[in-house]
């Protein structure tokens, strides 16, 4: 196991992590700014107000990527279980 190796491999764990929380950050983030605009044209300052959109768009954002963020995970554990008998000699 080289040093190139274990810095490649946390690359590719550091992006997986990005490229998975990407779609549900978006997501939370378009929600935020919807009720933003929203809480300023009405003028309601409710922080509550905020909230349950929020997790709402979150719980779309699971069962709509959810399968998709799973098999990403799954290829990405199945590849490093795999290159595991490599790295042991």
């Amino acid at each position: 196991m080289t040093d190139a190796y274990i810095i490649g491999l946390g690359r590719q764990t550091m992006t997986l992590a990005l490229e998975l929380c990407a779609p549900l950050l978006v997501l939370g983030l378009a929600a935020g700014l919807v009720i933003s605009i929203f809480q300023a044209a009405t003028q309601i300052q409710e922080m509550t107000l905020s909230f349950l959109p929020k997790v709402l768009a979150m719980a779309a954002g699971v069962v709509l990527f959810g399968p998709w963020m799973l098999t990403r995970l799954m290829e990405f554990t199945t590849q490093i279980f795999n290159e595991m008998p490599k790295l042991v000699k």
